[in-house]
């Protein structure tokens, strides 16, 4: 399906690996542009880069840390200035600690909700007059499942994507007449999840919550992202799209 993404410019939070990656390689399968953001993987981050521009794309690394509003202003406006604009901005960055709620630290509190809510935050107060600009602008925050019907050992993560969600939501109603969408996307259990050696030794248990009997894979979530991201998508807008192999239906 040709998306029509060509001449755009999309930057992708957390680009560099898993399901960021599998984004940004779709959105500049379609022809945007791509301004990678990354905070430690640089190696990964550069080598998405390197694989856009074989493929005949154009895409560059950025290093910024979303909790940080300084730092996402600064990344934001050298994107504008290397490309001219910005167009879409795919929210994906995230931190999650799994853990018993009653063994967690303030520390670890404030480090995922600095990321995941307070990095949705400042990504969309800085890059919001830029979509406004675009007239056609695209703001897509990917969350998890558990922010929308809660999970066990999530339970901070959990409470700052419902946060990002809300923020989505409330963006979509403020920035619909200036032609900008605000979606989330919201998924399932995803086989390069960060813990990823939780999910193997739970691996059997886990996929008997899922009707199709798997977990995902980032390739069975940057279609949707990339629709979103399109002029197909232009008439979605405060929507939580679950991918999640049936495991939510709500």
């Amino acid at each position: 399906m040709d998306l029509n993404l060509k001449g755009k410019v999309a930057l992708v939070t957390g680009g560099a690996r898993d399901v960021g990656r599998e984004i940004s390689l779709a959105l500049a399968t379609e022809g945007a542009t791509v301004a990678l953001n990354y905070r430690n993987s640089a190696e990964e981050a550069q080598a998405v880069v390197d694989e856009i521009r074989a493929l005949g794309g154009e895409a560059k690394a950025y290093k910024a840390d979303v909790a940080d509003f300084a730092a996402v202003k600064a990344m934001v406006e050298a994107i504008v200035s290397d490309f001219g604009g910005l167009n879409i901005v795919v929210n994906n960055a995230g931190l999650a600690i799994r853990q018993k709620f009653t063994d967690s630290t303030e520390k670890e509190w404030k480090a995922q909700i600095d990321t995941c809510l307070y990095g949705a935050i400042h990504l969309a107060h800085a890059a919001v007059p830029h979509l406004e600009k675009a007239g056609d602008g695209r703001l897509i925050a990917i969350v998890g499942d558990s922010s929308r019907v809660g999970e066990s050992g999530l339970a901070i993560v959990a409470a700052a994507r419902a946060g990002t969600i809300a923020l989505m939501k409330s963006l979509a109603r403020e920035l619909g007449r200036s032609g900008v969408t605000a979606n989330t996307v919201s998924l399932g259990l995803v086989e390069t999840a960060h813990d990823r050696s939780w999910v193997e030794a739970n691996r059997d248990k886990l996929t008997k919550f899922y009707p199709l009997r798997r977990l995902g894979q980032p390739e069975d979530i940057a279609p949707t992202v990339a629709l979103l991201a399109s002029p197909k998508g232009s008439w979605i807008t405060g929507q939580v799209i679950s991918i999640s192999g049936g495991f939510c239906m709500v």
